[in-house]
């Protein structure tokens, strides 16, 4: 009868290694695939972001280059912020970014506000009071990228990378250098 005992108890054993062996397994799994769907879904909302960023810096920037042709600058630079979406993104990273992506998309945000009040007051895409604003928009941008690089585990861009100086393009301006002169 001890034979017996002894192969039933080392089969049990065996049963239980292997089935908490496989339960591990699977929580690791579900673990590893939960965190690359946080990651996924978060860099899918930054991108969300600063593409709606762009979307209405764009828009902003056609209505500087024609301020003329808008009836009401306010109300169309108004609507350039609501079409873009800007403002529900925003919502989204508040609750779902990191600090540091969080606080880099207000300051981008903020810097778009800036523009959008300068278009709106009839700043055209020439003007110093546009490139006053326009200038640390882009700035904001890539701060906002680099917080975000910087996030997803990788370095952020220097300006030399693209053969630049800097990265918000004042320093090779046409326009900034024709109104220093």
């Amino acid at each position: 009868m001890a034979i017996e005992w002894t192969t039933l108890v080392a089969t049990g054993s065996g049963a239980v290694i292997a089935l908490a062996g496989t339960v591990l397994n699977d929580h690791l799994r579900d673990r590893r695939e939960t965190r690359r769907s946080g990651r996924t879904r978060a860099r899918d909302l930054y991108v969300e972001f600063i593409v709606a960023a762009g979307a209405c810096h764009t828009r902003l920037r056609r209505i500087a280059q024609e301020p003329g042709g808008q009836p009401d600058l306010d109300a169309a630079t108004r609507e350039a912020l609501v079409e873009a979406g800007i403002h529900q993104i925003r919502e989204r990273l508040f609750i779902d970014a990191s600090e540091n992506v969080a606080a880099a998309g207000q300051a981008l945000y903020e810097r778009l506000r800036d523009l959008r009040r300068a278009v709106a007051g009839g700043a055209s895409w020439s003007s110093r009071d546009f490139h006053d604003v326009y200038h640390p928009y882009l700035d904001a941008a890539w701060h906002y990228r680099a917080a975000v690089r910087r996030e997803l585990g990788s370095t952020p861009f220097a300006p030399s990378v693209f053969g630049w100086v800097t990265l918000n393009g004042a320093a090779t301006c046409p326009v900034c250098q024709s109104i220093a002169t």
